[in-house]
């Protein structure tokens, strides 16, 4: 049934949907959920005279009940774990079909939910790295919120952080090397691209010798 329930249209909504809900969320803190106004208070506290100068560090700019609070707690965490049971679900029928390797539209069934479980493994390792990559700073952040006198240092942070952009770039690789429907595809792409790229400057020549 899949083909008819993700449809293209489906698909792209879908996407744009996830598109839109991450832009919302990750621009909260523009909208006004910072630590602006808690360092302006604390600067008139203090009666300074001084021009107001922001340090630019992100647990300084950064609301830590946004990032424990609404990131973590509410878009990071339920999904997380809400994948992890899916995962669990889907190895747990994929391994009761081969202990009773049931016909299916293959030949071969015991092939054919081999090579499901080889998808849903390197689908569950994109899971595990995206877990790897955002829970330190996540954990961190708790540390920062729940206990204050905790101090951590800048370089955990500034790792964490480095961690959480590195997470895309893994995707791709893992992609690439596990599953070969995307491996195809992604040299299907790049070899286009110089193909097309070849072809242009072939048909120039052409045309030049023409001349």
């Amino acid at each position: 049934r899949y083909k008819s329930v993700v449809t293209p249209r489906r698909a792209a909504v879908a996407i744009a949907c996830c598109w839109i809900v991450s832009f919302l969320v990750g621009l909260t803190p523009m909208f006004g959920w910072n630590n602006l106004s808690k360092m302006r208070r604390t600067q008139e506290l203090n009666s300074s005279h001084t021009d107001f100068v922001i340090k630019c560090q992100f647990e300084t700019v950064i609301s830590m009940e946004y990032m424990v609070y609404f990131n973590f707690f509410v878009w990071v965490l339920p999904p997380l774990l809400l994948m992890l049971l899916i995962y669990l679900e889907v190895f747990n029928l994929i391994r009761k079909q081969l202990n009773k390797k049931v016909s299916s539209s293959s030949n071969d069934p015991q092939k054919y939910y081999g090579k499901e479980l080889k998808i849903a493994k390197s689908l569950a390792l994109v899971l595990f790295l995206f877990a790897l990559s955002w829970l330190p700073l996540h954990i961190l952040n708790c540390i920062t919120l729940f206990c204050p006198s905790c101090q951590t240092p800048h370089i955990l942070t500034y790792v964490a952080i480095f961690l959480t952009h590195g997470n895309s770039a893994m995707n791709p690789i893992v992609y690439a090397f596990r599953i070969k429907k995307f491996r195809t595809a992604f040299l299907h792409i790049w070899n286009q691209y110089f193909c097309c790229k070849t072809n242009k400057s072939t048909g120039t020549t052409t045309a030049e010798l023409e001349n």
